[in-house]
């Protein structure tokens, strides 16, 4: 039995300690993924926090068919759908609203510079992309970020959602459709179908 199903059966017997470890094993993809489906920071973390909360009420009913991390995020996903449906998406920001001290500025702090006409480049880019994703169904966003943005298979992504390969393939078809529509003008500059 591995360490990470000792402690899920441990905090299913009640154990408060094995279920902070096993949120902080977690914690950093949760976040991940829910700022990549929302574009926000501030989103991101009331839904991560909002993901933990049902886990842990629903912590009874894991079974442990799937591992920790593609139950969380499938909790994630179904979060996100309902943070959709609410409305609340309508007020995302385009721009790129992380704290000064993400991953990402510490990476460029250890070295790793790019010039200012690159990085704002690269700003006005992901802008661009945000505003693309957010053109996409909750359902087609999901699928897209889980694919590109968290490397899953399409298997890993149909078991995760609990849906059929084919729904799978239908959505993220869907997405990418869209996006090249949406981002046509950087045809010239970019791949796109690379995405």
């Amino acid at each position: 039995m591995s360490d990470e199903q000792t402690l899920i059966r441990d905090a299913q017997r009640g154990d408060h300690d094995a279920f902070r470890q096993l949120v902080e094993y977690a914690r950093v993809n949760v976040y991940r993924l829910a700022y990549d489906l929302t574009s926000d920071r501030h989103y991101a973390e009331d839904l991560s926090q909002e993901v933990f909360v049902k886990a842990y009420r629903a912590l009874g009913t894991f079974r442990g068919d799937a591992k920790w991390n593609s139950w969380l995020y499938r909790i994630t996903v179904n979060a996100f759908y309902d943070f959709a449906k609410s409305g609340m998406n309508k007020t995302i920001r385009y721009s790129d609203n992380r704290d000064q001290d993400s991953e990402e500025n510490e990476i460029m702090k250890q070295g790793n510079s790019i010039s200012p006409d690159a990085s704002a480049e690269a700003s006005i880019i992901q802008q661009d992309i945000e505003k693309a994703l957010n053109r996409l169904s909750p359902r087609e966003r999901s699928v897209f970020v889980l694919r590109h943005y968290h490397d899953l298979s399409l298997k890993q992504i149909a078991g995760t959602l609990e849906i059929s390969d084919g729904t799978v393939k239908t959505l993220l078809f869907r997405a990418i459709r869209k996006l090249q529509q949406v981002l046509a003008f950087y045809r010239n500059d970019v791949d796109i179908k690379r995405i």
